[in-house]
């Protein structure tokens, strides 16, 4: 009995030691089987689907049938590049604008608010209580012809008397800016947040000027808030559409519009999945060059420490 006893307990060792092996494989997949399935569903299957439809021709009314037609990018960039071009413009202005309005906010918030902070963040996120159409439509009250606002502008001379602001590219370009800043205000905020303001106090001991310690060392810290906050403000601001129906007309339409109705009104589901893939390709480039201007090993450093 004892030899057998003793006999068996290496095998239940080896069998236990095999199993945690198992087990410290297995554990990493089960985490990530989640998030790869959900990536599958609802992106890989969505994008394949829509690729699959770009190459289609037909009309809604006989159908649409799959005959491979690669012609519809090249049509698709040549009938709407000016709403391309609008759209990298309302959204790249946009995003400037987000970016100086946001970094000195997230800076005070950062380093000066003190016991307000919490109360400076609870007012950034404030506006997501309210739906985007209800703050867009808001805009349209602020920006008509009779506001205050108008007639304000108009007696100082920035707007002319029989000018307007509702209706124009000023009025959607500022309401992207609205409806996107907290996108920008919070990786900036993160960012700027864990900090070490040791550096900054060193550079000014070492008879650095205030400008010189924020251009050499807040700012390149703040560098992956900023690449976060440039993403997540540009990304869903070029293909917004909701701003240029509202306060603009059809002469400040996005691509965001055109693909609208494209999908809904006309039901063109070809031209409107193959400007869908332009439009991510454009922005999948611009990010690409960004990351490597800026550098993507340089940002992750910053990040890490």
């Amino acid at each position: 009995m004892s030899e057998s006893g003793e006999a068996a307990a290496p095998r239940g060792q080896a069998g236990g030691w095999l199993t945690l092996r198992r087990r410290n494989t297995l554990l990493p997949l089960a985490l990530v089987i989640p998030g790869m399935l959900w990536l599958i569903i609802f992106y890989a299957i969505p994008i394949i689907s829509q690729l699959w439809i770009s190459l289609q021709t037909g009309n809604p009314d006989d159908g649409f049938a799959q005959t491979w037609n690669w012609a519809i990018y090249a049509d698709s960039i040549s009938e709407y590049s000016e709403q391309m071009l609008r759209s990298l413009q309302y959204a790249g202005t946009a995003t400037i604008a987000c970016f100086i309005i946001g970094f000195p906010l997230a800076y005070f918030m950062a380093f000066k608010a003190g016991r307000w902070r919490n109360l400076f963040l609870l007012l950034v996120i404030l506006p997501f209580f309210t739906s985007l159409i209800v703050r867009t439509v808001a805009w349209q009250t602020i920006l008509t012809d009779d506001s205050w606002i108008t007639n304000a502008l108009k007696t100082v001379g920035l707007v002319p008397q029989d000018g307007r602001l509702l209706a124009t590219s000023f009025a959607v370009i500022a309401g992207i800016t609205y409806n996107f800043l907290p996108f920008m205000v919070l990786p900036l905020y993160a960012s700027l947040e864990r900090m070490d303001r040791t550096l900054v106090e060193a550079a000014t001991d070492l008879y650095a000027s205030r400008w010189t310690a924020f251009r050499k060392i807040t700012l390149p810290l703040a560098g992956p808030g900023i690449f976060a906050g440039v993403l997540l403000t540009f990304i869903p601001a070029i293909g917004d559409y909701i701003n240029a129906q509202l306060l603009g007309t059809s002469q400040q339409y996005m691509i965001g519009n055109v693909i609208q109705s494209q999908y809904l009104v006309v039901r063109e589901y070809p031209t409107a999945a193959a400007l869908s893939f332009i439009m991510m390709v454009v922005v999948l480039l611009i990010i690409a060059v960004a990351a490597r201007l800026i550098g993507t090993k340089r940002l992750s450093e910053a990040a890490v420490a």
